[in-house]
């Protein structure tokens, strides 16, 4: 009888263990990119280098906790929008918008970046794999009116060459690179 509970037990650990995983899963593939925050001197310089003033519109896809945004809105006076599809990362958003007092600038959205309406930015920035910055890119150059700036962290977007890249150290020495590009008015597939 012991023997059975056991097995029983244990066959209800590995359903469980295995169901988590399917659910993680999931997440991953309807991830952009996994969570991995970008170093507020990077953030300091995607900003500086799309030249965001208090009259951009700036939307960061895949916000996570907000830092571009609420940056964007504390030091420039821009209004901003965060993107993300993780609750969580809304959550926090949010919290550290309210702590940096800057709530009336900036609104998140919890949502997939791939069917965001984007066309009222000014600046997009971007810290997503090279694939999801691809799958991007057509969609980004329909909705983007001719003048809005693109900055990437790290990955660029397929064969369509930035307009200017640069490479800074962020606070732990690592090197990281930055791309910016101008939307024109055409579409890129």
């Amino acid at each position: 009888m012991a023997n059975r509970r056991l097995n029983l037990v244990s066959c209800i650990c590995c359903a469980l263990v295995l169901f988590s995983s399917v659910i993680s899963l999931t997440a991953l593939q309807n991830s952009l990119a996994p969570y991995v925050p970008t170093p507020q001197p990077v953030v300091d310089k995607m900003l500086a280098l799309a030249k965001v003033t208090a009259d951009d519109v700036v939307y960061d896809l895949g916000c996570g906790d907000g830092r571009i945004v609420i940056t964007a809105a504390k030091k420039y006076g821009a209004r901003a929008v965060g993107v993300d599809f993780d609750p969580q990362r809304i959550k926090e958003s949010k919290a550290n918008a309210k702590a940096a007092g800057v709530e009336n600038l900036v609104t998140f959205i919890q949502a997939d970046a791939m069917k965001v309406d984007v066309s009222e930015a000014t600046v997009v920035t971007l810290y997503l794999l090279s694939s999801s910055n691809a799958a991007l890119r057509p969609i980004l150059t329909k909705q983007l009116k001719p003048g809005a700036r693109i900055v990437s962290h790290s990955f660029k977007m397929g064969d369509w060459q930035p307009d200017k890249s640069e490479i800074i150290a962020d606070e732990s020495g690592f090197t990281r690179s930055i791309h910016l590009w101008t939307a024109d008015g055409k579409i890129r597939p």
